[in-house]
């Protein structure tokens, strides 16, 4: 068989991986010399813990695996079994994660309640001020900005795996077949279209303006090396809003009686950050969903993380060396783990899972696979 990519992020490059390693061939066309997108521009957590539980946990948890096994094939993936603390400063944020651990789910995502006494055993870099935290075993972290690269590397050594770099797919021709902007035609028994936040021209005049699919945009950093091991992600308690798996009367009651900060209620802002494996920290982030987005990077947000993530660890930040945005494709149902759509006979359309791209990837191209009869 074989099978047409169109996109090189990571949603993509998983979708390549499965099919190769199921015997196929694969050509990948990406719009860009490298991907730039969501895909390199996020914190590389393979993030299970918030998960809404049904499908959605379970594509995190068969993707946690796939990670694992993919990362023991290819090191430099730089993948580990950080695990995750989400840090609590008071009783009503207490109170939640509680209510977390008596989830059904809760021994499946590996959660446990913590003193702060264990969390800084586990992770002694949390010198500061919190009162408990929710670890949360099953999370993990690869290398976001690298990843794709080490991917390549490997499927190239297939032998039947060819990656096109800055060709832009302008048309569907027929039935499993595309043509691109330097006037190749590319044809295969599959077409997968895995275009991430790009929804416009060719998505739009394949789909129209209905598709159930929008834009998100987030700002994040990355410091200098912290100097010291940070041994799992960390997140506070505003994740308990934004993720589906803390719904609870103890969040109703964590919004009513303790509003979000206000910076952070209008960046829409939660902490997560992760080491990466030179020692620096990835921090972030916002999420902005009204078009059009502004161009411009505003320094409030990052003063907020700056100012949480300090009192956490109980010392200054490096410096900051990096600051960006990017954006990501999300479904508007956002139950949904990713929107996936037949176009014509042989041509499909994978986009859309959001914050959970990263996370989800190898599950959702798995997923593919599996119904596609490869």
């Amino acid at each position: 068989m074989r099978v047409i990519v169109v996109g090189g992020g990571v949603v993509g490059t998983m979708h390549a991986w499965q099919a190769i390693n199921r015997g196929h061939e694969v050509v990948q066309i990406e719009r860009e010399n490298e991907a730039r997108g969501a895909s390199l521009r996020n914190f590389g957590q393979v993030w299970v813990s918030g998960r809404a539980g049904g499908e959605e946990l379970e594509t995190a948890l068969r993707s946690r695996e796939l990670w694992e096994l993919i990362g023991s094939e290819l090191p430099d993936l730089g993948f580990r079994a950080t695990g995750s603390l989400t840090l609590v400063r008071n009783s009503l944020e207490l109170a939640v994660a509680e209510a977390a651990t008596a989830r059904p789910d809760a021994g499946a995502r590996g959660y446990r309640l913590l003193t702060v006494a264990e969390a800084r055993a586990i992770n002694p870099a949390l010198r500061g001020e919190f009162t408990a935290a929710l670890w949360c075993a099953r999370d993990g972290a690869v290398e976001p900005r690298t990843a794709q690269v080490v991917l390549r590397k490997a499927l190239l050594a297939s032998g039947r795996y060819t990656f096109l770099g800055g060709r832009e797919v302008r048309e569907v021709v027929g039935e499993r077949a595309v043509r691109d902007d330097h006037g190749s035609l590319h044809g295969g028994d599959h077409v997968l279209l895995c275009t991430g936040a790009w929804l416009s021209g060719l998505v739009r005049e394949l789909v129209g303006p209905a598709l159930p699919v929008r834009r998100v945009r987030l700002q994040m950093m990355q410091t200098d090396p912290l100097g010291e091991p940070l041994t799992t992600s960390v997140a506070d308690a505003d994740s308990f809003r934004y993720y589906p798996a803390y719904a609870s009367a103890a969040l109703d009651e964590l919004n009513a009686q303790q509003p979000q900060a206000k910076r952070a209620a209008e960046h829409r802002m939660q902490l997560l950050m992760v080491q990466r494996r030179d020692g620096s920290l990835t921090i972030g982030d916002t999420h902005e969903y009204e078009h059009p987005f502004a161009f411009d990077a505003l320094e409030d947000p990052y003063d907020h993380l700056t100012e949480v993530v300090e009192a956490f660890l109980g010392r200054p930040l490096p410096k900051i060396r990096r600051r960006w945005a990017g954006v990501y494709a999300q479904c508007t149902d956002t139950t949904r783990v990713v929107h996936r759509q037949q176009l014509r006979e042989g041509v499909w359309l994978v986009t859309g899972p959001g914050g959970r791209g990263m996370t989800c990837s190898p599950a959702i191209a798995e997923t593919t696979a599996n119904e596609l009869g490869w």
